[in-house]
């Protein structure tokens, strides 16, 4: 079974008509019914949202995505929900109520996408499952996104972000000085493992359906689609035994050339001078050049030149490095990143979304072509704003 996503198909002699992708944008059309909550689901349809699909959020009553009550709040929900939902409308059904069930099968009929992460299984019980939506709607691309895939031991064990990362061999290539594995502080797996791999692969089976008419089944593994990530990893361990440890290798402390310095101030240089042309550079910047043999103990190199970056601020040393070209920034907070020049100069937050009361925060940057994005999107939605049968139809 391939790692990143499972494509079933079912044929049928009476498939759906293919629709194509039209209009302005290029998912202007689709309809996309979204049943998750949270963060990889919402991030994935917020991208196709974006991208100008029609996303119909279907939330529990009363309390909706649990994700509205976070702090801190942005008008009447959280930051995060406003965030990851804009653009959306939101119908709320109980989904343990026959009678709302049979609303969201409506509303499934006139739809091109369903996603949806509960664990394995919740979604047949409530009547929700692929093989009963695809029985009355053929074309029906259905994404599931779970943790760790919709079989195998861990298929139904709960887990986060950590766990996921965990699994897969990601935090044990981080050490600290202690040996200690360092927490990740992004979510990689929710994001680059579930979000970003569903909206790619619904991409294609809508580019597949234009072809034969057929909707299918994706099954997206968030601990799977890390693997991806350390293919170096894979590829020296599979060819030859060369597995790799944390503060060992190329990539993980092992060399002096990638790795973080601290400085005079407190505060740290990332340096990445792997290519022999920048590693000169480098030596030549900190005047060490000396110490341009680092094959012989890498590690005796590292304090070496550990040592000389402590006796400068960062200040000092960047306005050294802007001279030449040495792979070298200063290690910077995230409020630091967001009112850096370049991010400005490229309009990374200038689109704003509005808390509907009159607030405004940037909007958040999406990995997708400013061409392709649709204009200025709608607020994120009130709990069931939207009347479900109002929506039963195709827009």
């Amino acid at each position: 079974m391939p790692w990143h996503a499972v494509c079933s198909k079912t044929c049928m002699e009476n498939a759906n008509t293919p629709k194509k992708l039209t209009g302005s944008t290029p998912l202007a059309g689709i309809r996309v019914i979204d049943f998750s909550t949270l963060l990889p689901g919402p991030m994935c349809s917020l991208i196709l949202a974006r991208a100008g699909a029609e996303v119909i959020k279907v939330e529990r009553p009363g309390r909706g995505d649990e994700m509205r009550t976070y702090e801190p709040k942005f008008g009447s929900h959280s930051v995060n929900f406003a965030l990851l939902n804009q653009g959306k409308r939101s119908v709320a059904l109980d989904l343990k109520d026959p009678s709302d069930v049979q609303q969201a099968i409506d509303l499934v009929r006139s739809a091109d996408v369903v996603i949806e992460q509960f664990r394995p299984g919740v979604m047949e019980r409530l009547g929700l499952g692929y093989k009963a939506l695809h029985a009355i709607n053929p074309g029906l691309i259905y994404c599931s996104i779970t943790g760790w895939g919709q079989d195998g031991p861990l298929a139904n064990v709960a887990a986060h972000d950590l766990n996921y990362q965990a699994e897969a061999g990601i935090v044990g290539l981080t050490a600290g000085t202690d040996g200690t594995p360092l927490l990740p502080s992004l979510l990689s797996a929710d994001i680059a493992g579930g979000a970003y791999p569903a909206v790619m692969n619904i991409l294609l089976a809508l580019r597949s359906r234009e072809a034969d008419g057929q909707g299918c089944m994706l099954d997206i593994a968030m601990a799977d689609n890390l693997f991806t990530f350390n293919y170096w990893g894979l590829g020296n361990g599979f060819s030859a035994g060369l597995w790799p440890e944390a503060g060992r290798e190329l990539l993980t402390g092992g060399t002096p050339r990638y790795q973080v310095y601290r400085t005079k101030d407190d505060r740290f240089l990332a340096a990445a001078p792997l290519e022999q042309k920048f590693w000169e550079s480098f030596l030549g910047v900190i005047a060490a050049p000396e110490l341009l043999d680092d094959s012989k103990d890498p590690q005796k190199i590292c304090k070496a030149v550990a040592a000389i970056i402590l006796t400068r601020t960062a200040e000092d040393w960047m306005k050294k490095f802007s001279e030449v070209d040495a792979c070298v920034s200063v290690v910077k907070s995230l409020r630091e990143a967001v009112e850096s020049p370049h991010f400005k100069a490229r309009g990374l937050f200038s689109e704003q979304i509005s808390d509907g009361s009159g607030g405004h925060i940037p909007a958040l940057p999406l990995p997708v072509a400013a061409s392709f994005l649709h204009g200025s999107a709608r607020p994120a939605p009130a709990l069931g704003e939207a009347d479900p049968k109002s929506l039963h139809q195709a827009s």
